[in-house]
């Protein structure tokens, strides 16, 4: 099993910034590439930005420019910098991640997703 666990999530008056932050656990043997996604109220859930483990990175049109991600592989950690925010921003944030993993002795290919933070843009 693989779990992902988000912090950063807040607050924040339009212009300001945010830092999420989503660290991987369990029996881990190799993580992919990992992802941020986000679903406001009433909207289908769409993915934000990806990075693979070479470090390509993808953008959402709508936060090109604005936000950055990044991962750390020694700590199983992924980041989403958050620039120059928007009410259109507010949204639960999910973390995702394709991992490879190991359970009794055996391989497996897990997509994880985590339990989401709440960013909330103010105007």
């Amino acid at each position: 099993q693989v779990q992902l666990v988000e912090s950063g999530g807040g607050l924040v008056q339009a212009g300001g910034s945010l830092r999420l932050s989503c660290a991987a656990s369990g029996s881990i043997i190799r993580i992919n590439t990992m992802g941020w996604y986000r679903q406001a109220p009433g909207k289908q859930r769409e993915l934000v930005a990806s990075i693979t483990s070479g470090g390509n990175a993808y953008y959402a049109d709508s936060v090109k420019g604005r936000f950055t991600i990044s991962r750390d592989n020694a700590k199983n950690t992924v980041y989403l910098q958050m620039n120059s925010l928007k009410p259109e921003d507010t949204a639960v944030y999910y973390c995702n991640a394709d991992v490879t993993g190991v359970t009794g002795g055996v391989y497996r290919l897990y997509n994880s997703w985590g339990q989401g933070t709440q960013v909330t843009v103010s105007s």
